[in-house]
């Protein structure tokens, strides 16, 4: 028998259910579990992934949002039923570097995608680097985004990104609503690759910064790449699983 911690979302349906699973099952520590156990939709997926990552144990995800593109679907209260077949997946996450235009640094790390975006009405006029080589000298936007292969069905696809495989080892950058160069689709890039992208113009055209869910406002540059120090370790429904997701998502595109 494993030892769980179970982790349910503020919601209203989640109520009846916790008192199922916590009346049949003993909710370990965190420290002395095996698995984590997580009901809720993706962004509180997300948000659990980054609170718990410094225990190093799996996670299963059960769907109580809207879409759970991270979670599996509810089907029994039998806990050892579901995660005796389920198949693990081990993804790493973005690592984001921000500088903003007062000086101060900060990091954080992104499952799905690092997002720049406009703070005012007007575009925002960046710079892309990949390598030290200029990948676009000036991208009059409203943002751009570098997305995982986890990450490249959500906000990613929503601006008509390229899907990547689950283990394709690329990353792709994909422009928001590009003006100039206005035919600009986006690059997919091999996960190795280290993105910087500049703000060209700080002070009258202000930008921010978005890892997942946290946010970092009026940035100067935005230093990108992969963590491959942290594996989140994932377990999906072997019929069902993240790279089957990602593969009919892909169908559906074409």
């Amino acid at each position: 028998m494993k030892k769980y911690h179970f982790i349910f979302d503020n919601l209203k349906k989640n109520k009846s259910l916790k008192k199922k699973f916590l009346r049949k099952y003993k909710n370990y520590p965190p420290h002395k579990s095996d698995l984590f156990i997580v009901f809720g939709g993706d962004g509180f997926m997300l948000r659990t992934l980054k609170k718990y990552q410094k225990y190093n144990i799996p996670f299963y995800g059960i769907n109580r949002g809207t879409f759970g593109f991270l979670m599996n679907k509810f089907k029994t209260y039998d806990v050892e039923k579901f995660i005796s077949t389920a198949r693990l997946v081990s993804i790493s996450p973005l690592k984001m570097l921000v500088k903003t235009k007062n000086g101060k640094s900060y990091s954080n790390i992104a499952i799905n995608e690092v997002s720049l975006l406009r703070q005012t009405r007007q575009a925002s006029s960046l710079q892309v680097i990949k390598n030290k080589r200029i990948l676009i000298k000036k991208l009059i936007c409203d943002g751009v985004l570098i997305s995982t292969p986890a990450g490249s069905t959500a906000y990613n696809l929503s601006v008509r990104g390229t899907i990547l495989s689950l283990n394709s080892k690329k990353i792709v950058i994909t422009p928001i609503s590009p003006f100039r160069p206005r035919r600009w689709k986006g690059k997919v890039i091999p996960a190795s690759s280290i993105v910087l992208i500049k703000n060209l113009n700080v002070q009258k055209r202000p930008v921010s910064a978005v890892a997942d869910n946290a946010e970092f406002r009026n940035i100067k540059t935005v230093k990108i790449t992969i963590d491959n120090k942290v594996k989140f370790k994932l377990l999906y429904d072997k019929n069902y699983s993240l790279t089957k997701k990602i593969k009919i998502e892909q169908l559906r595109s074409r």
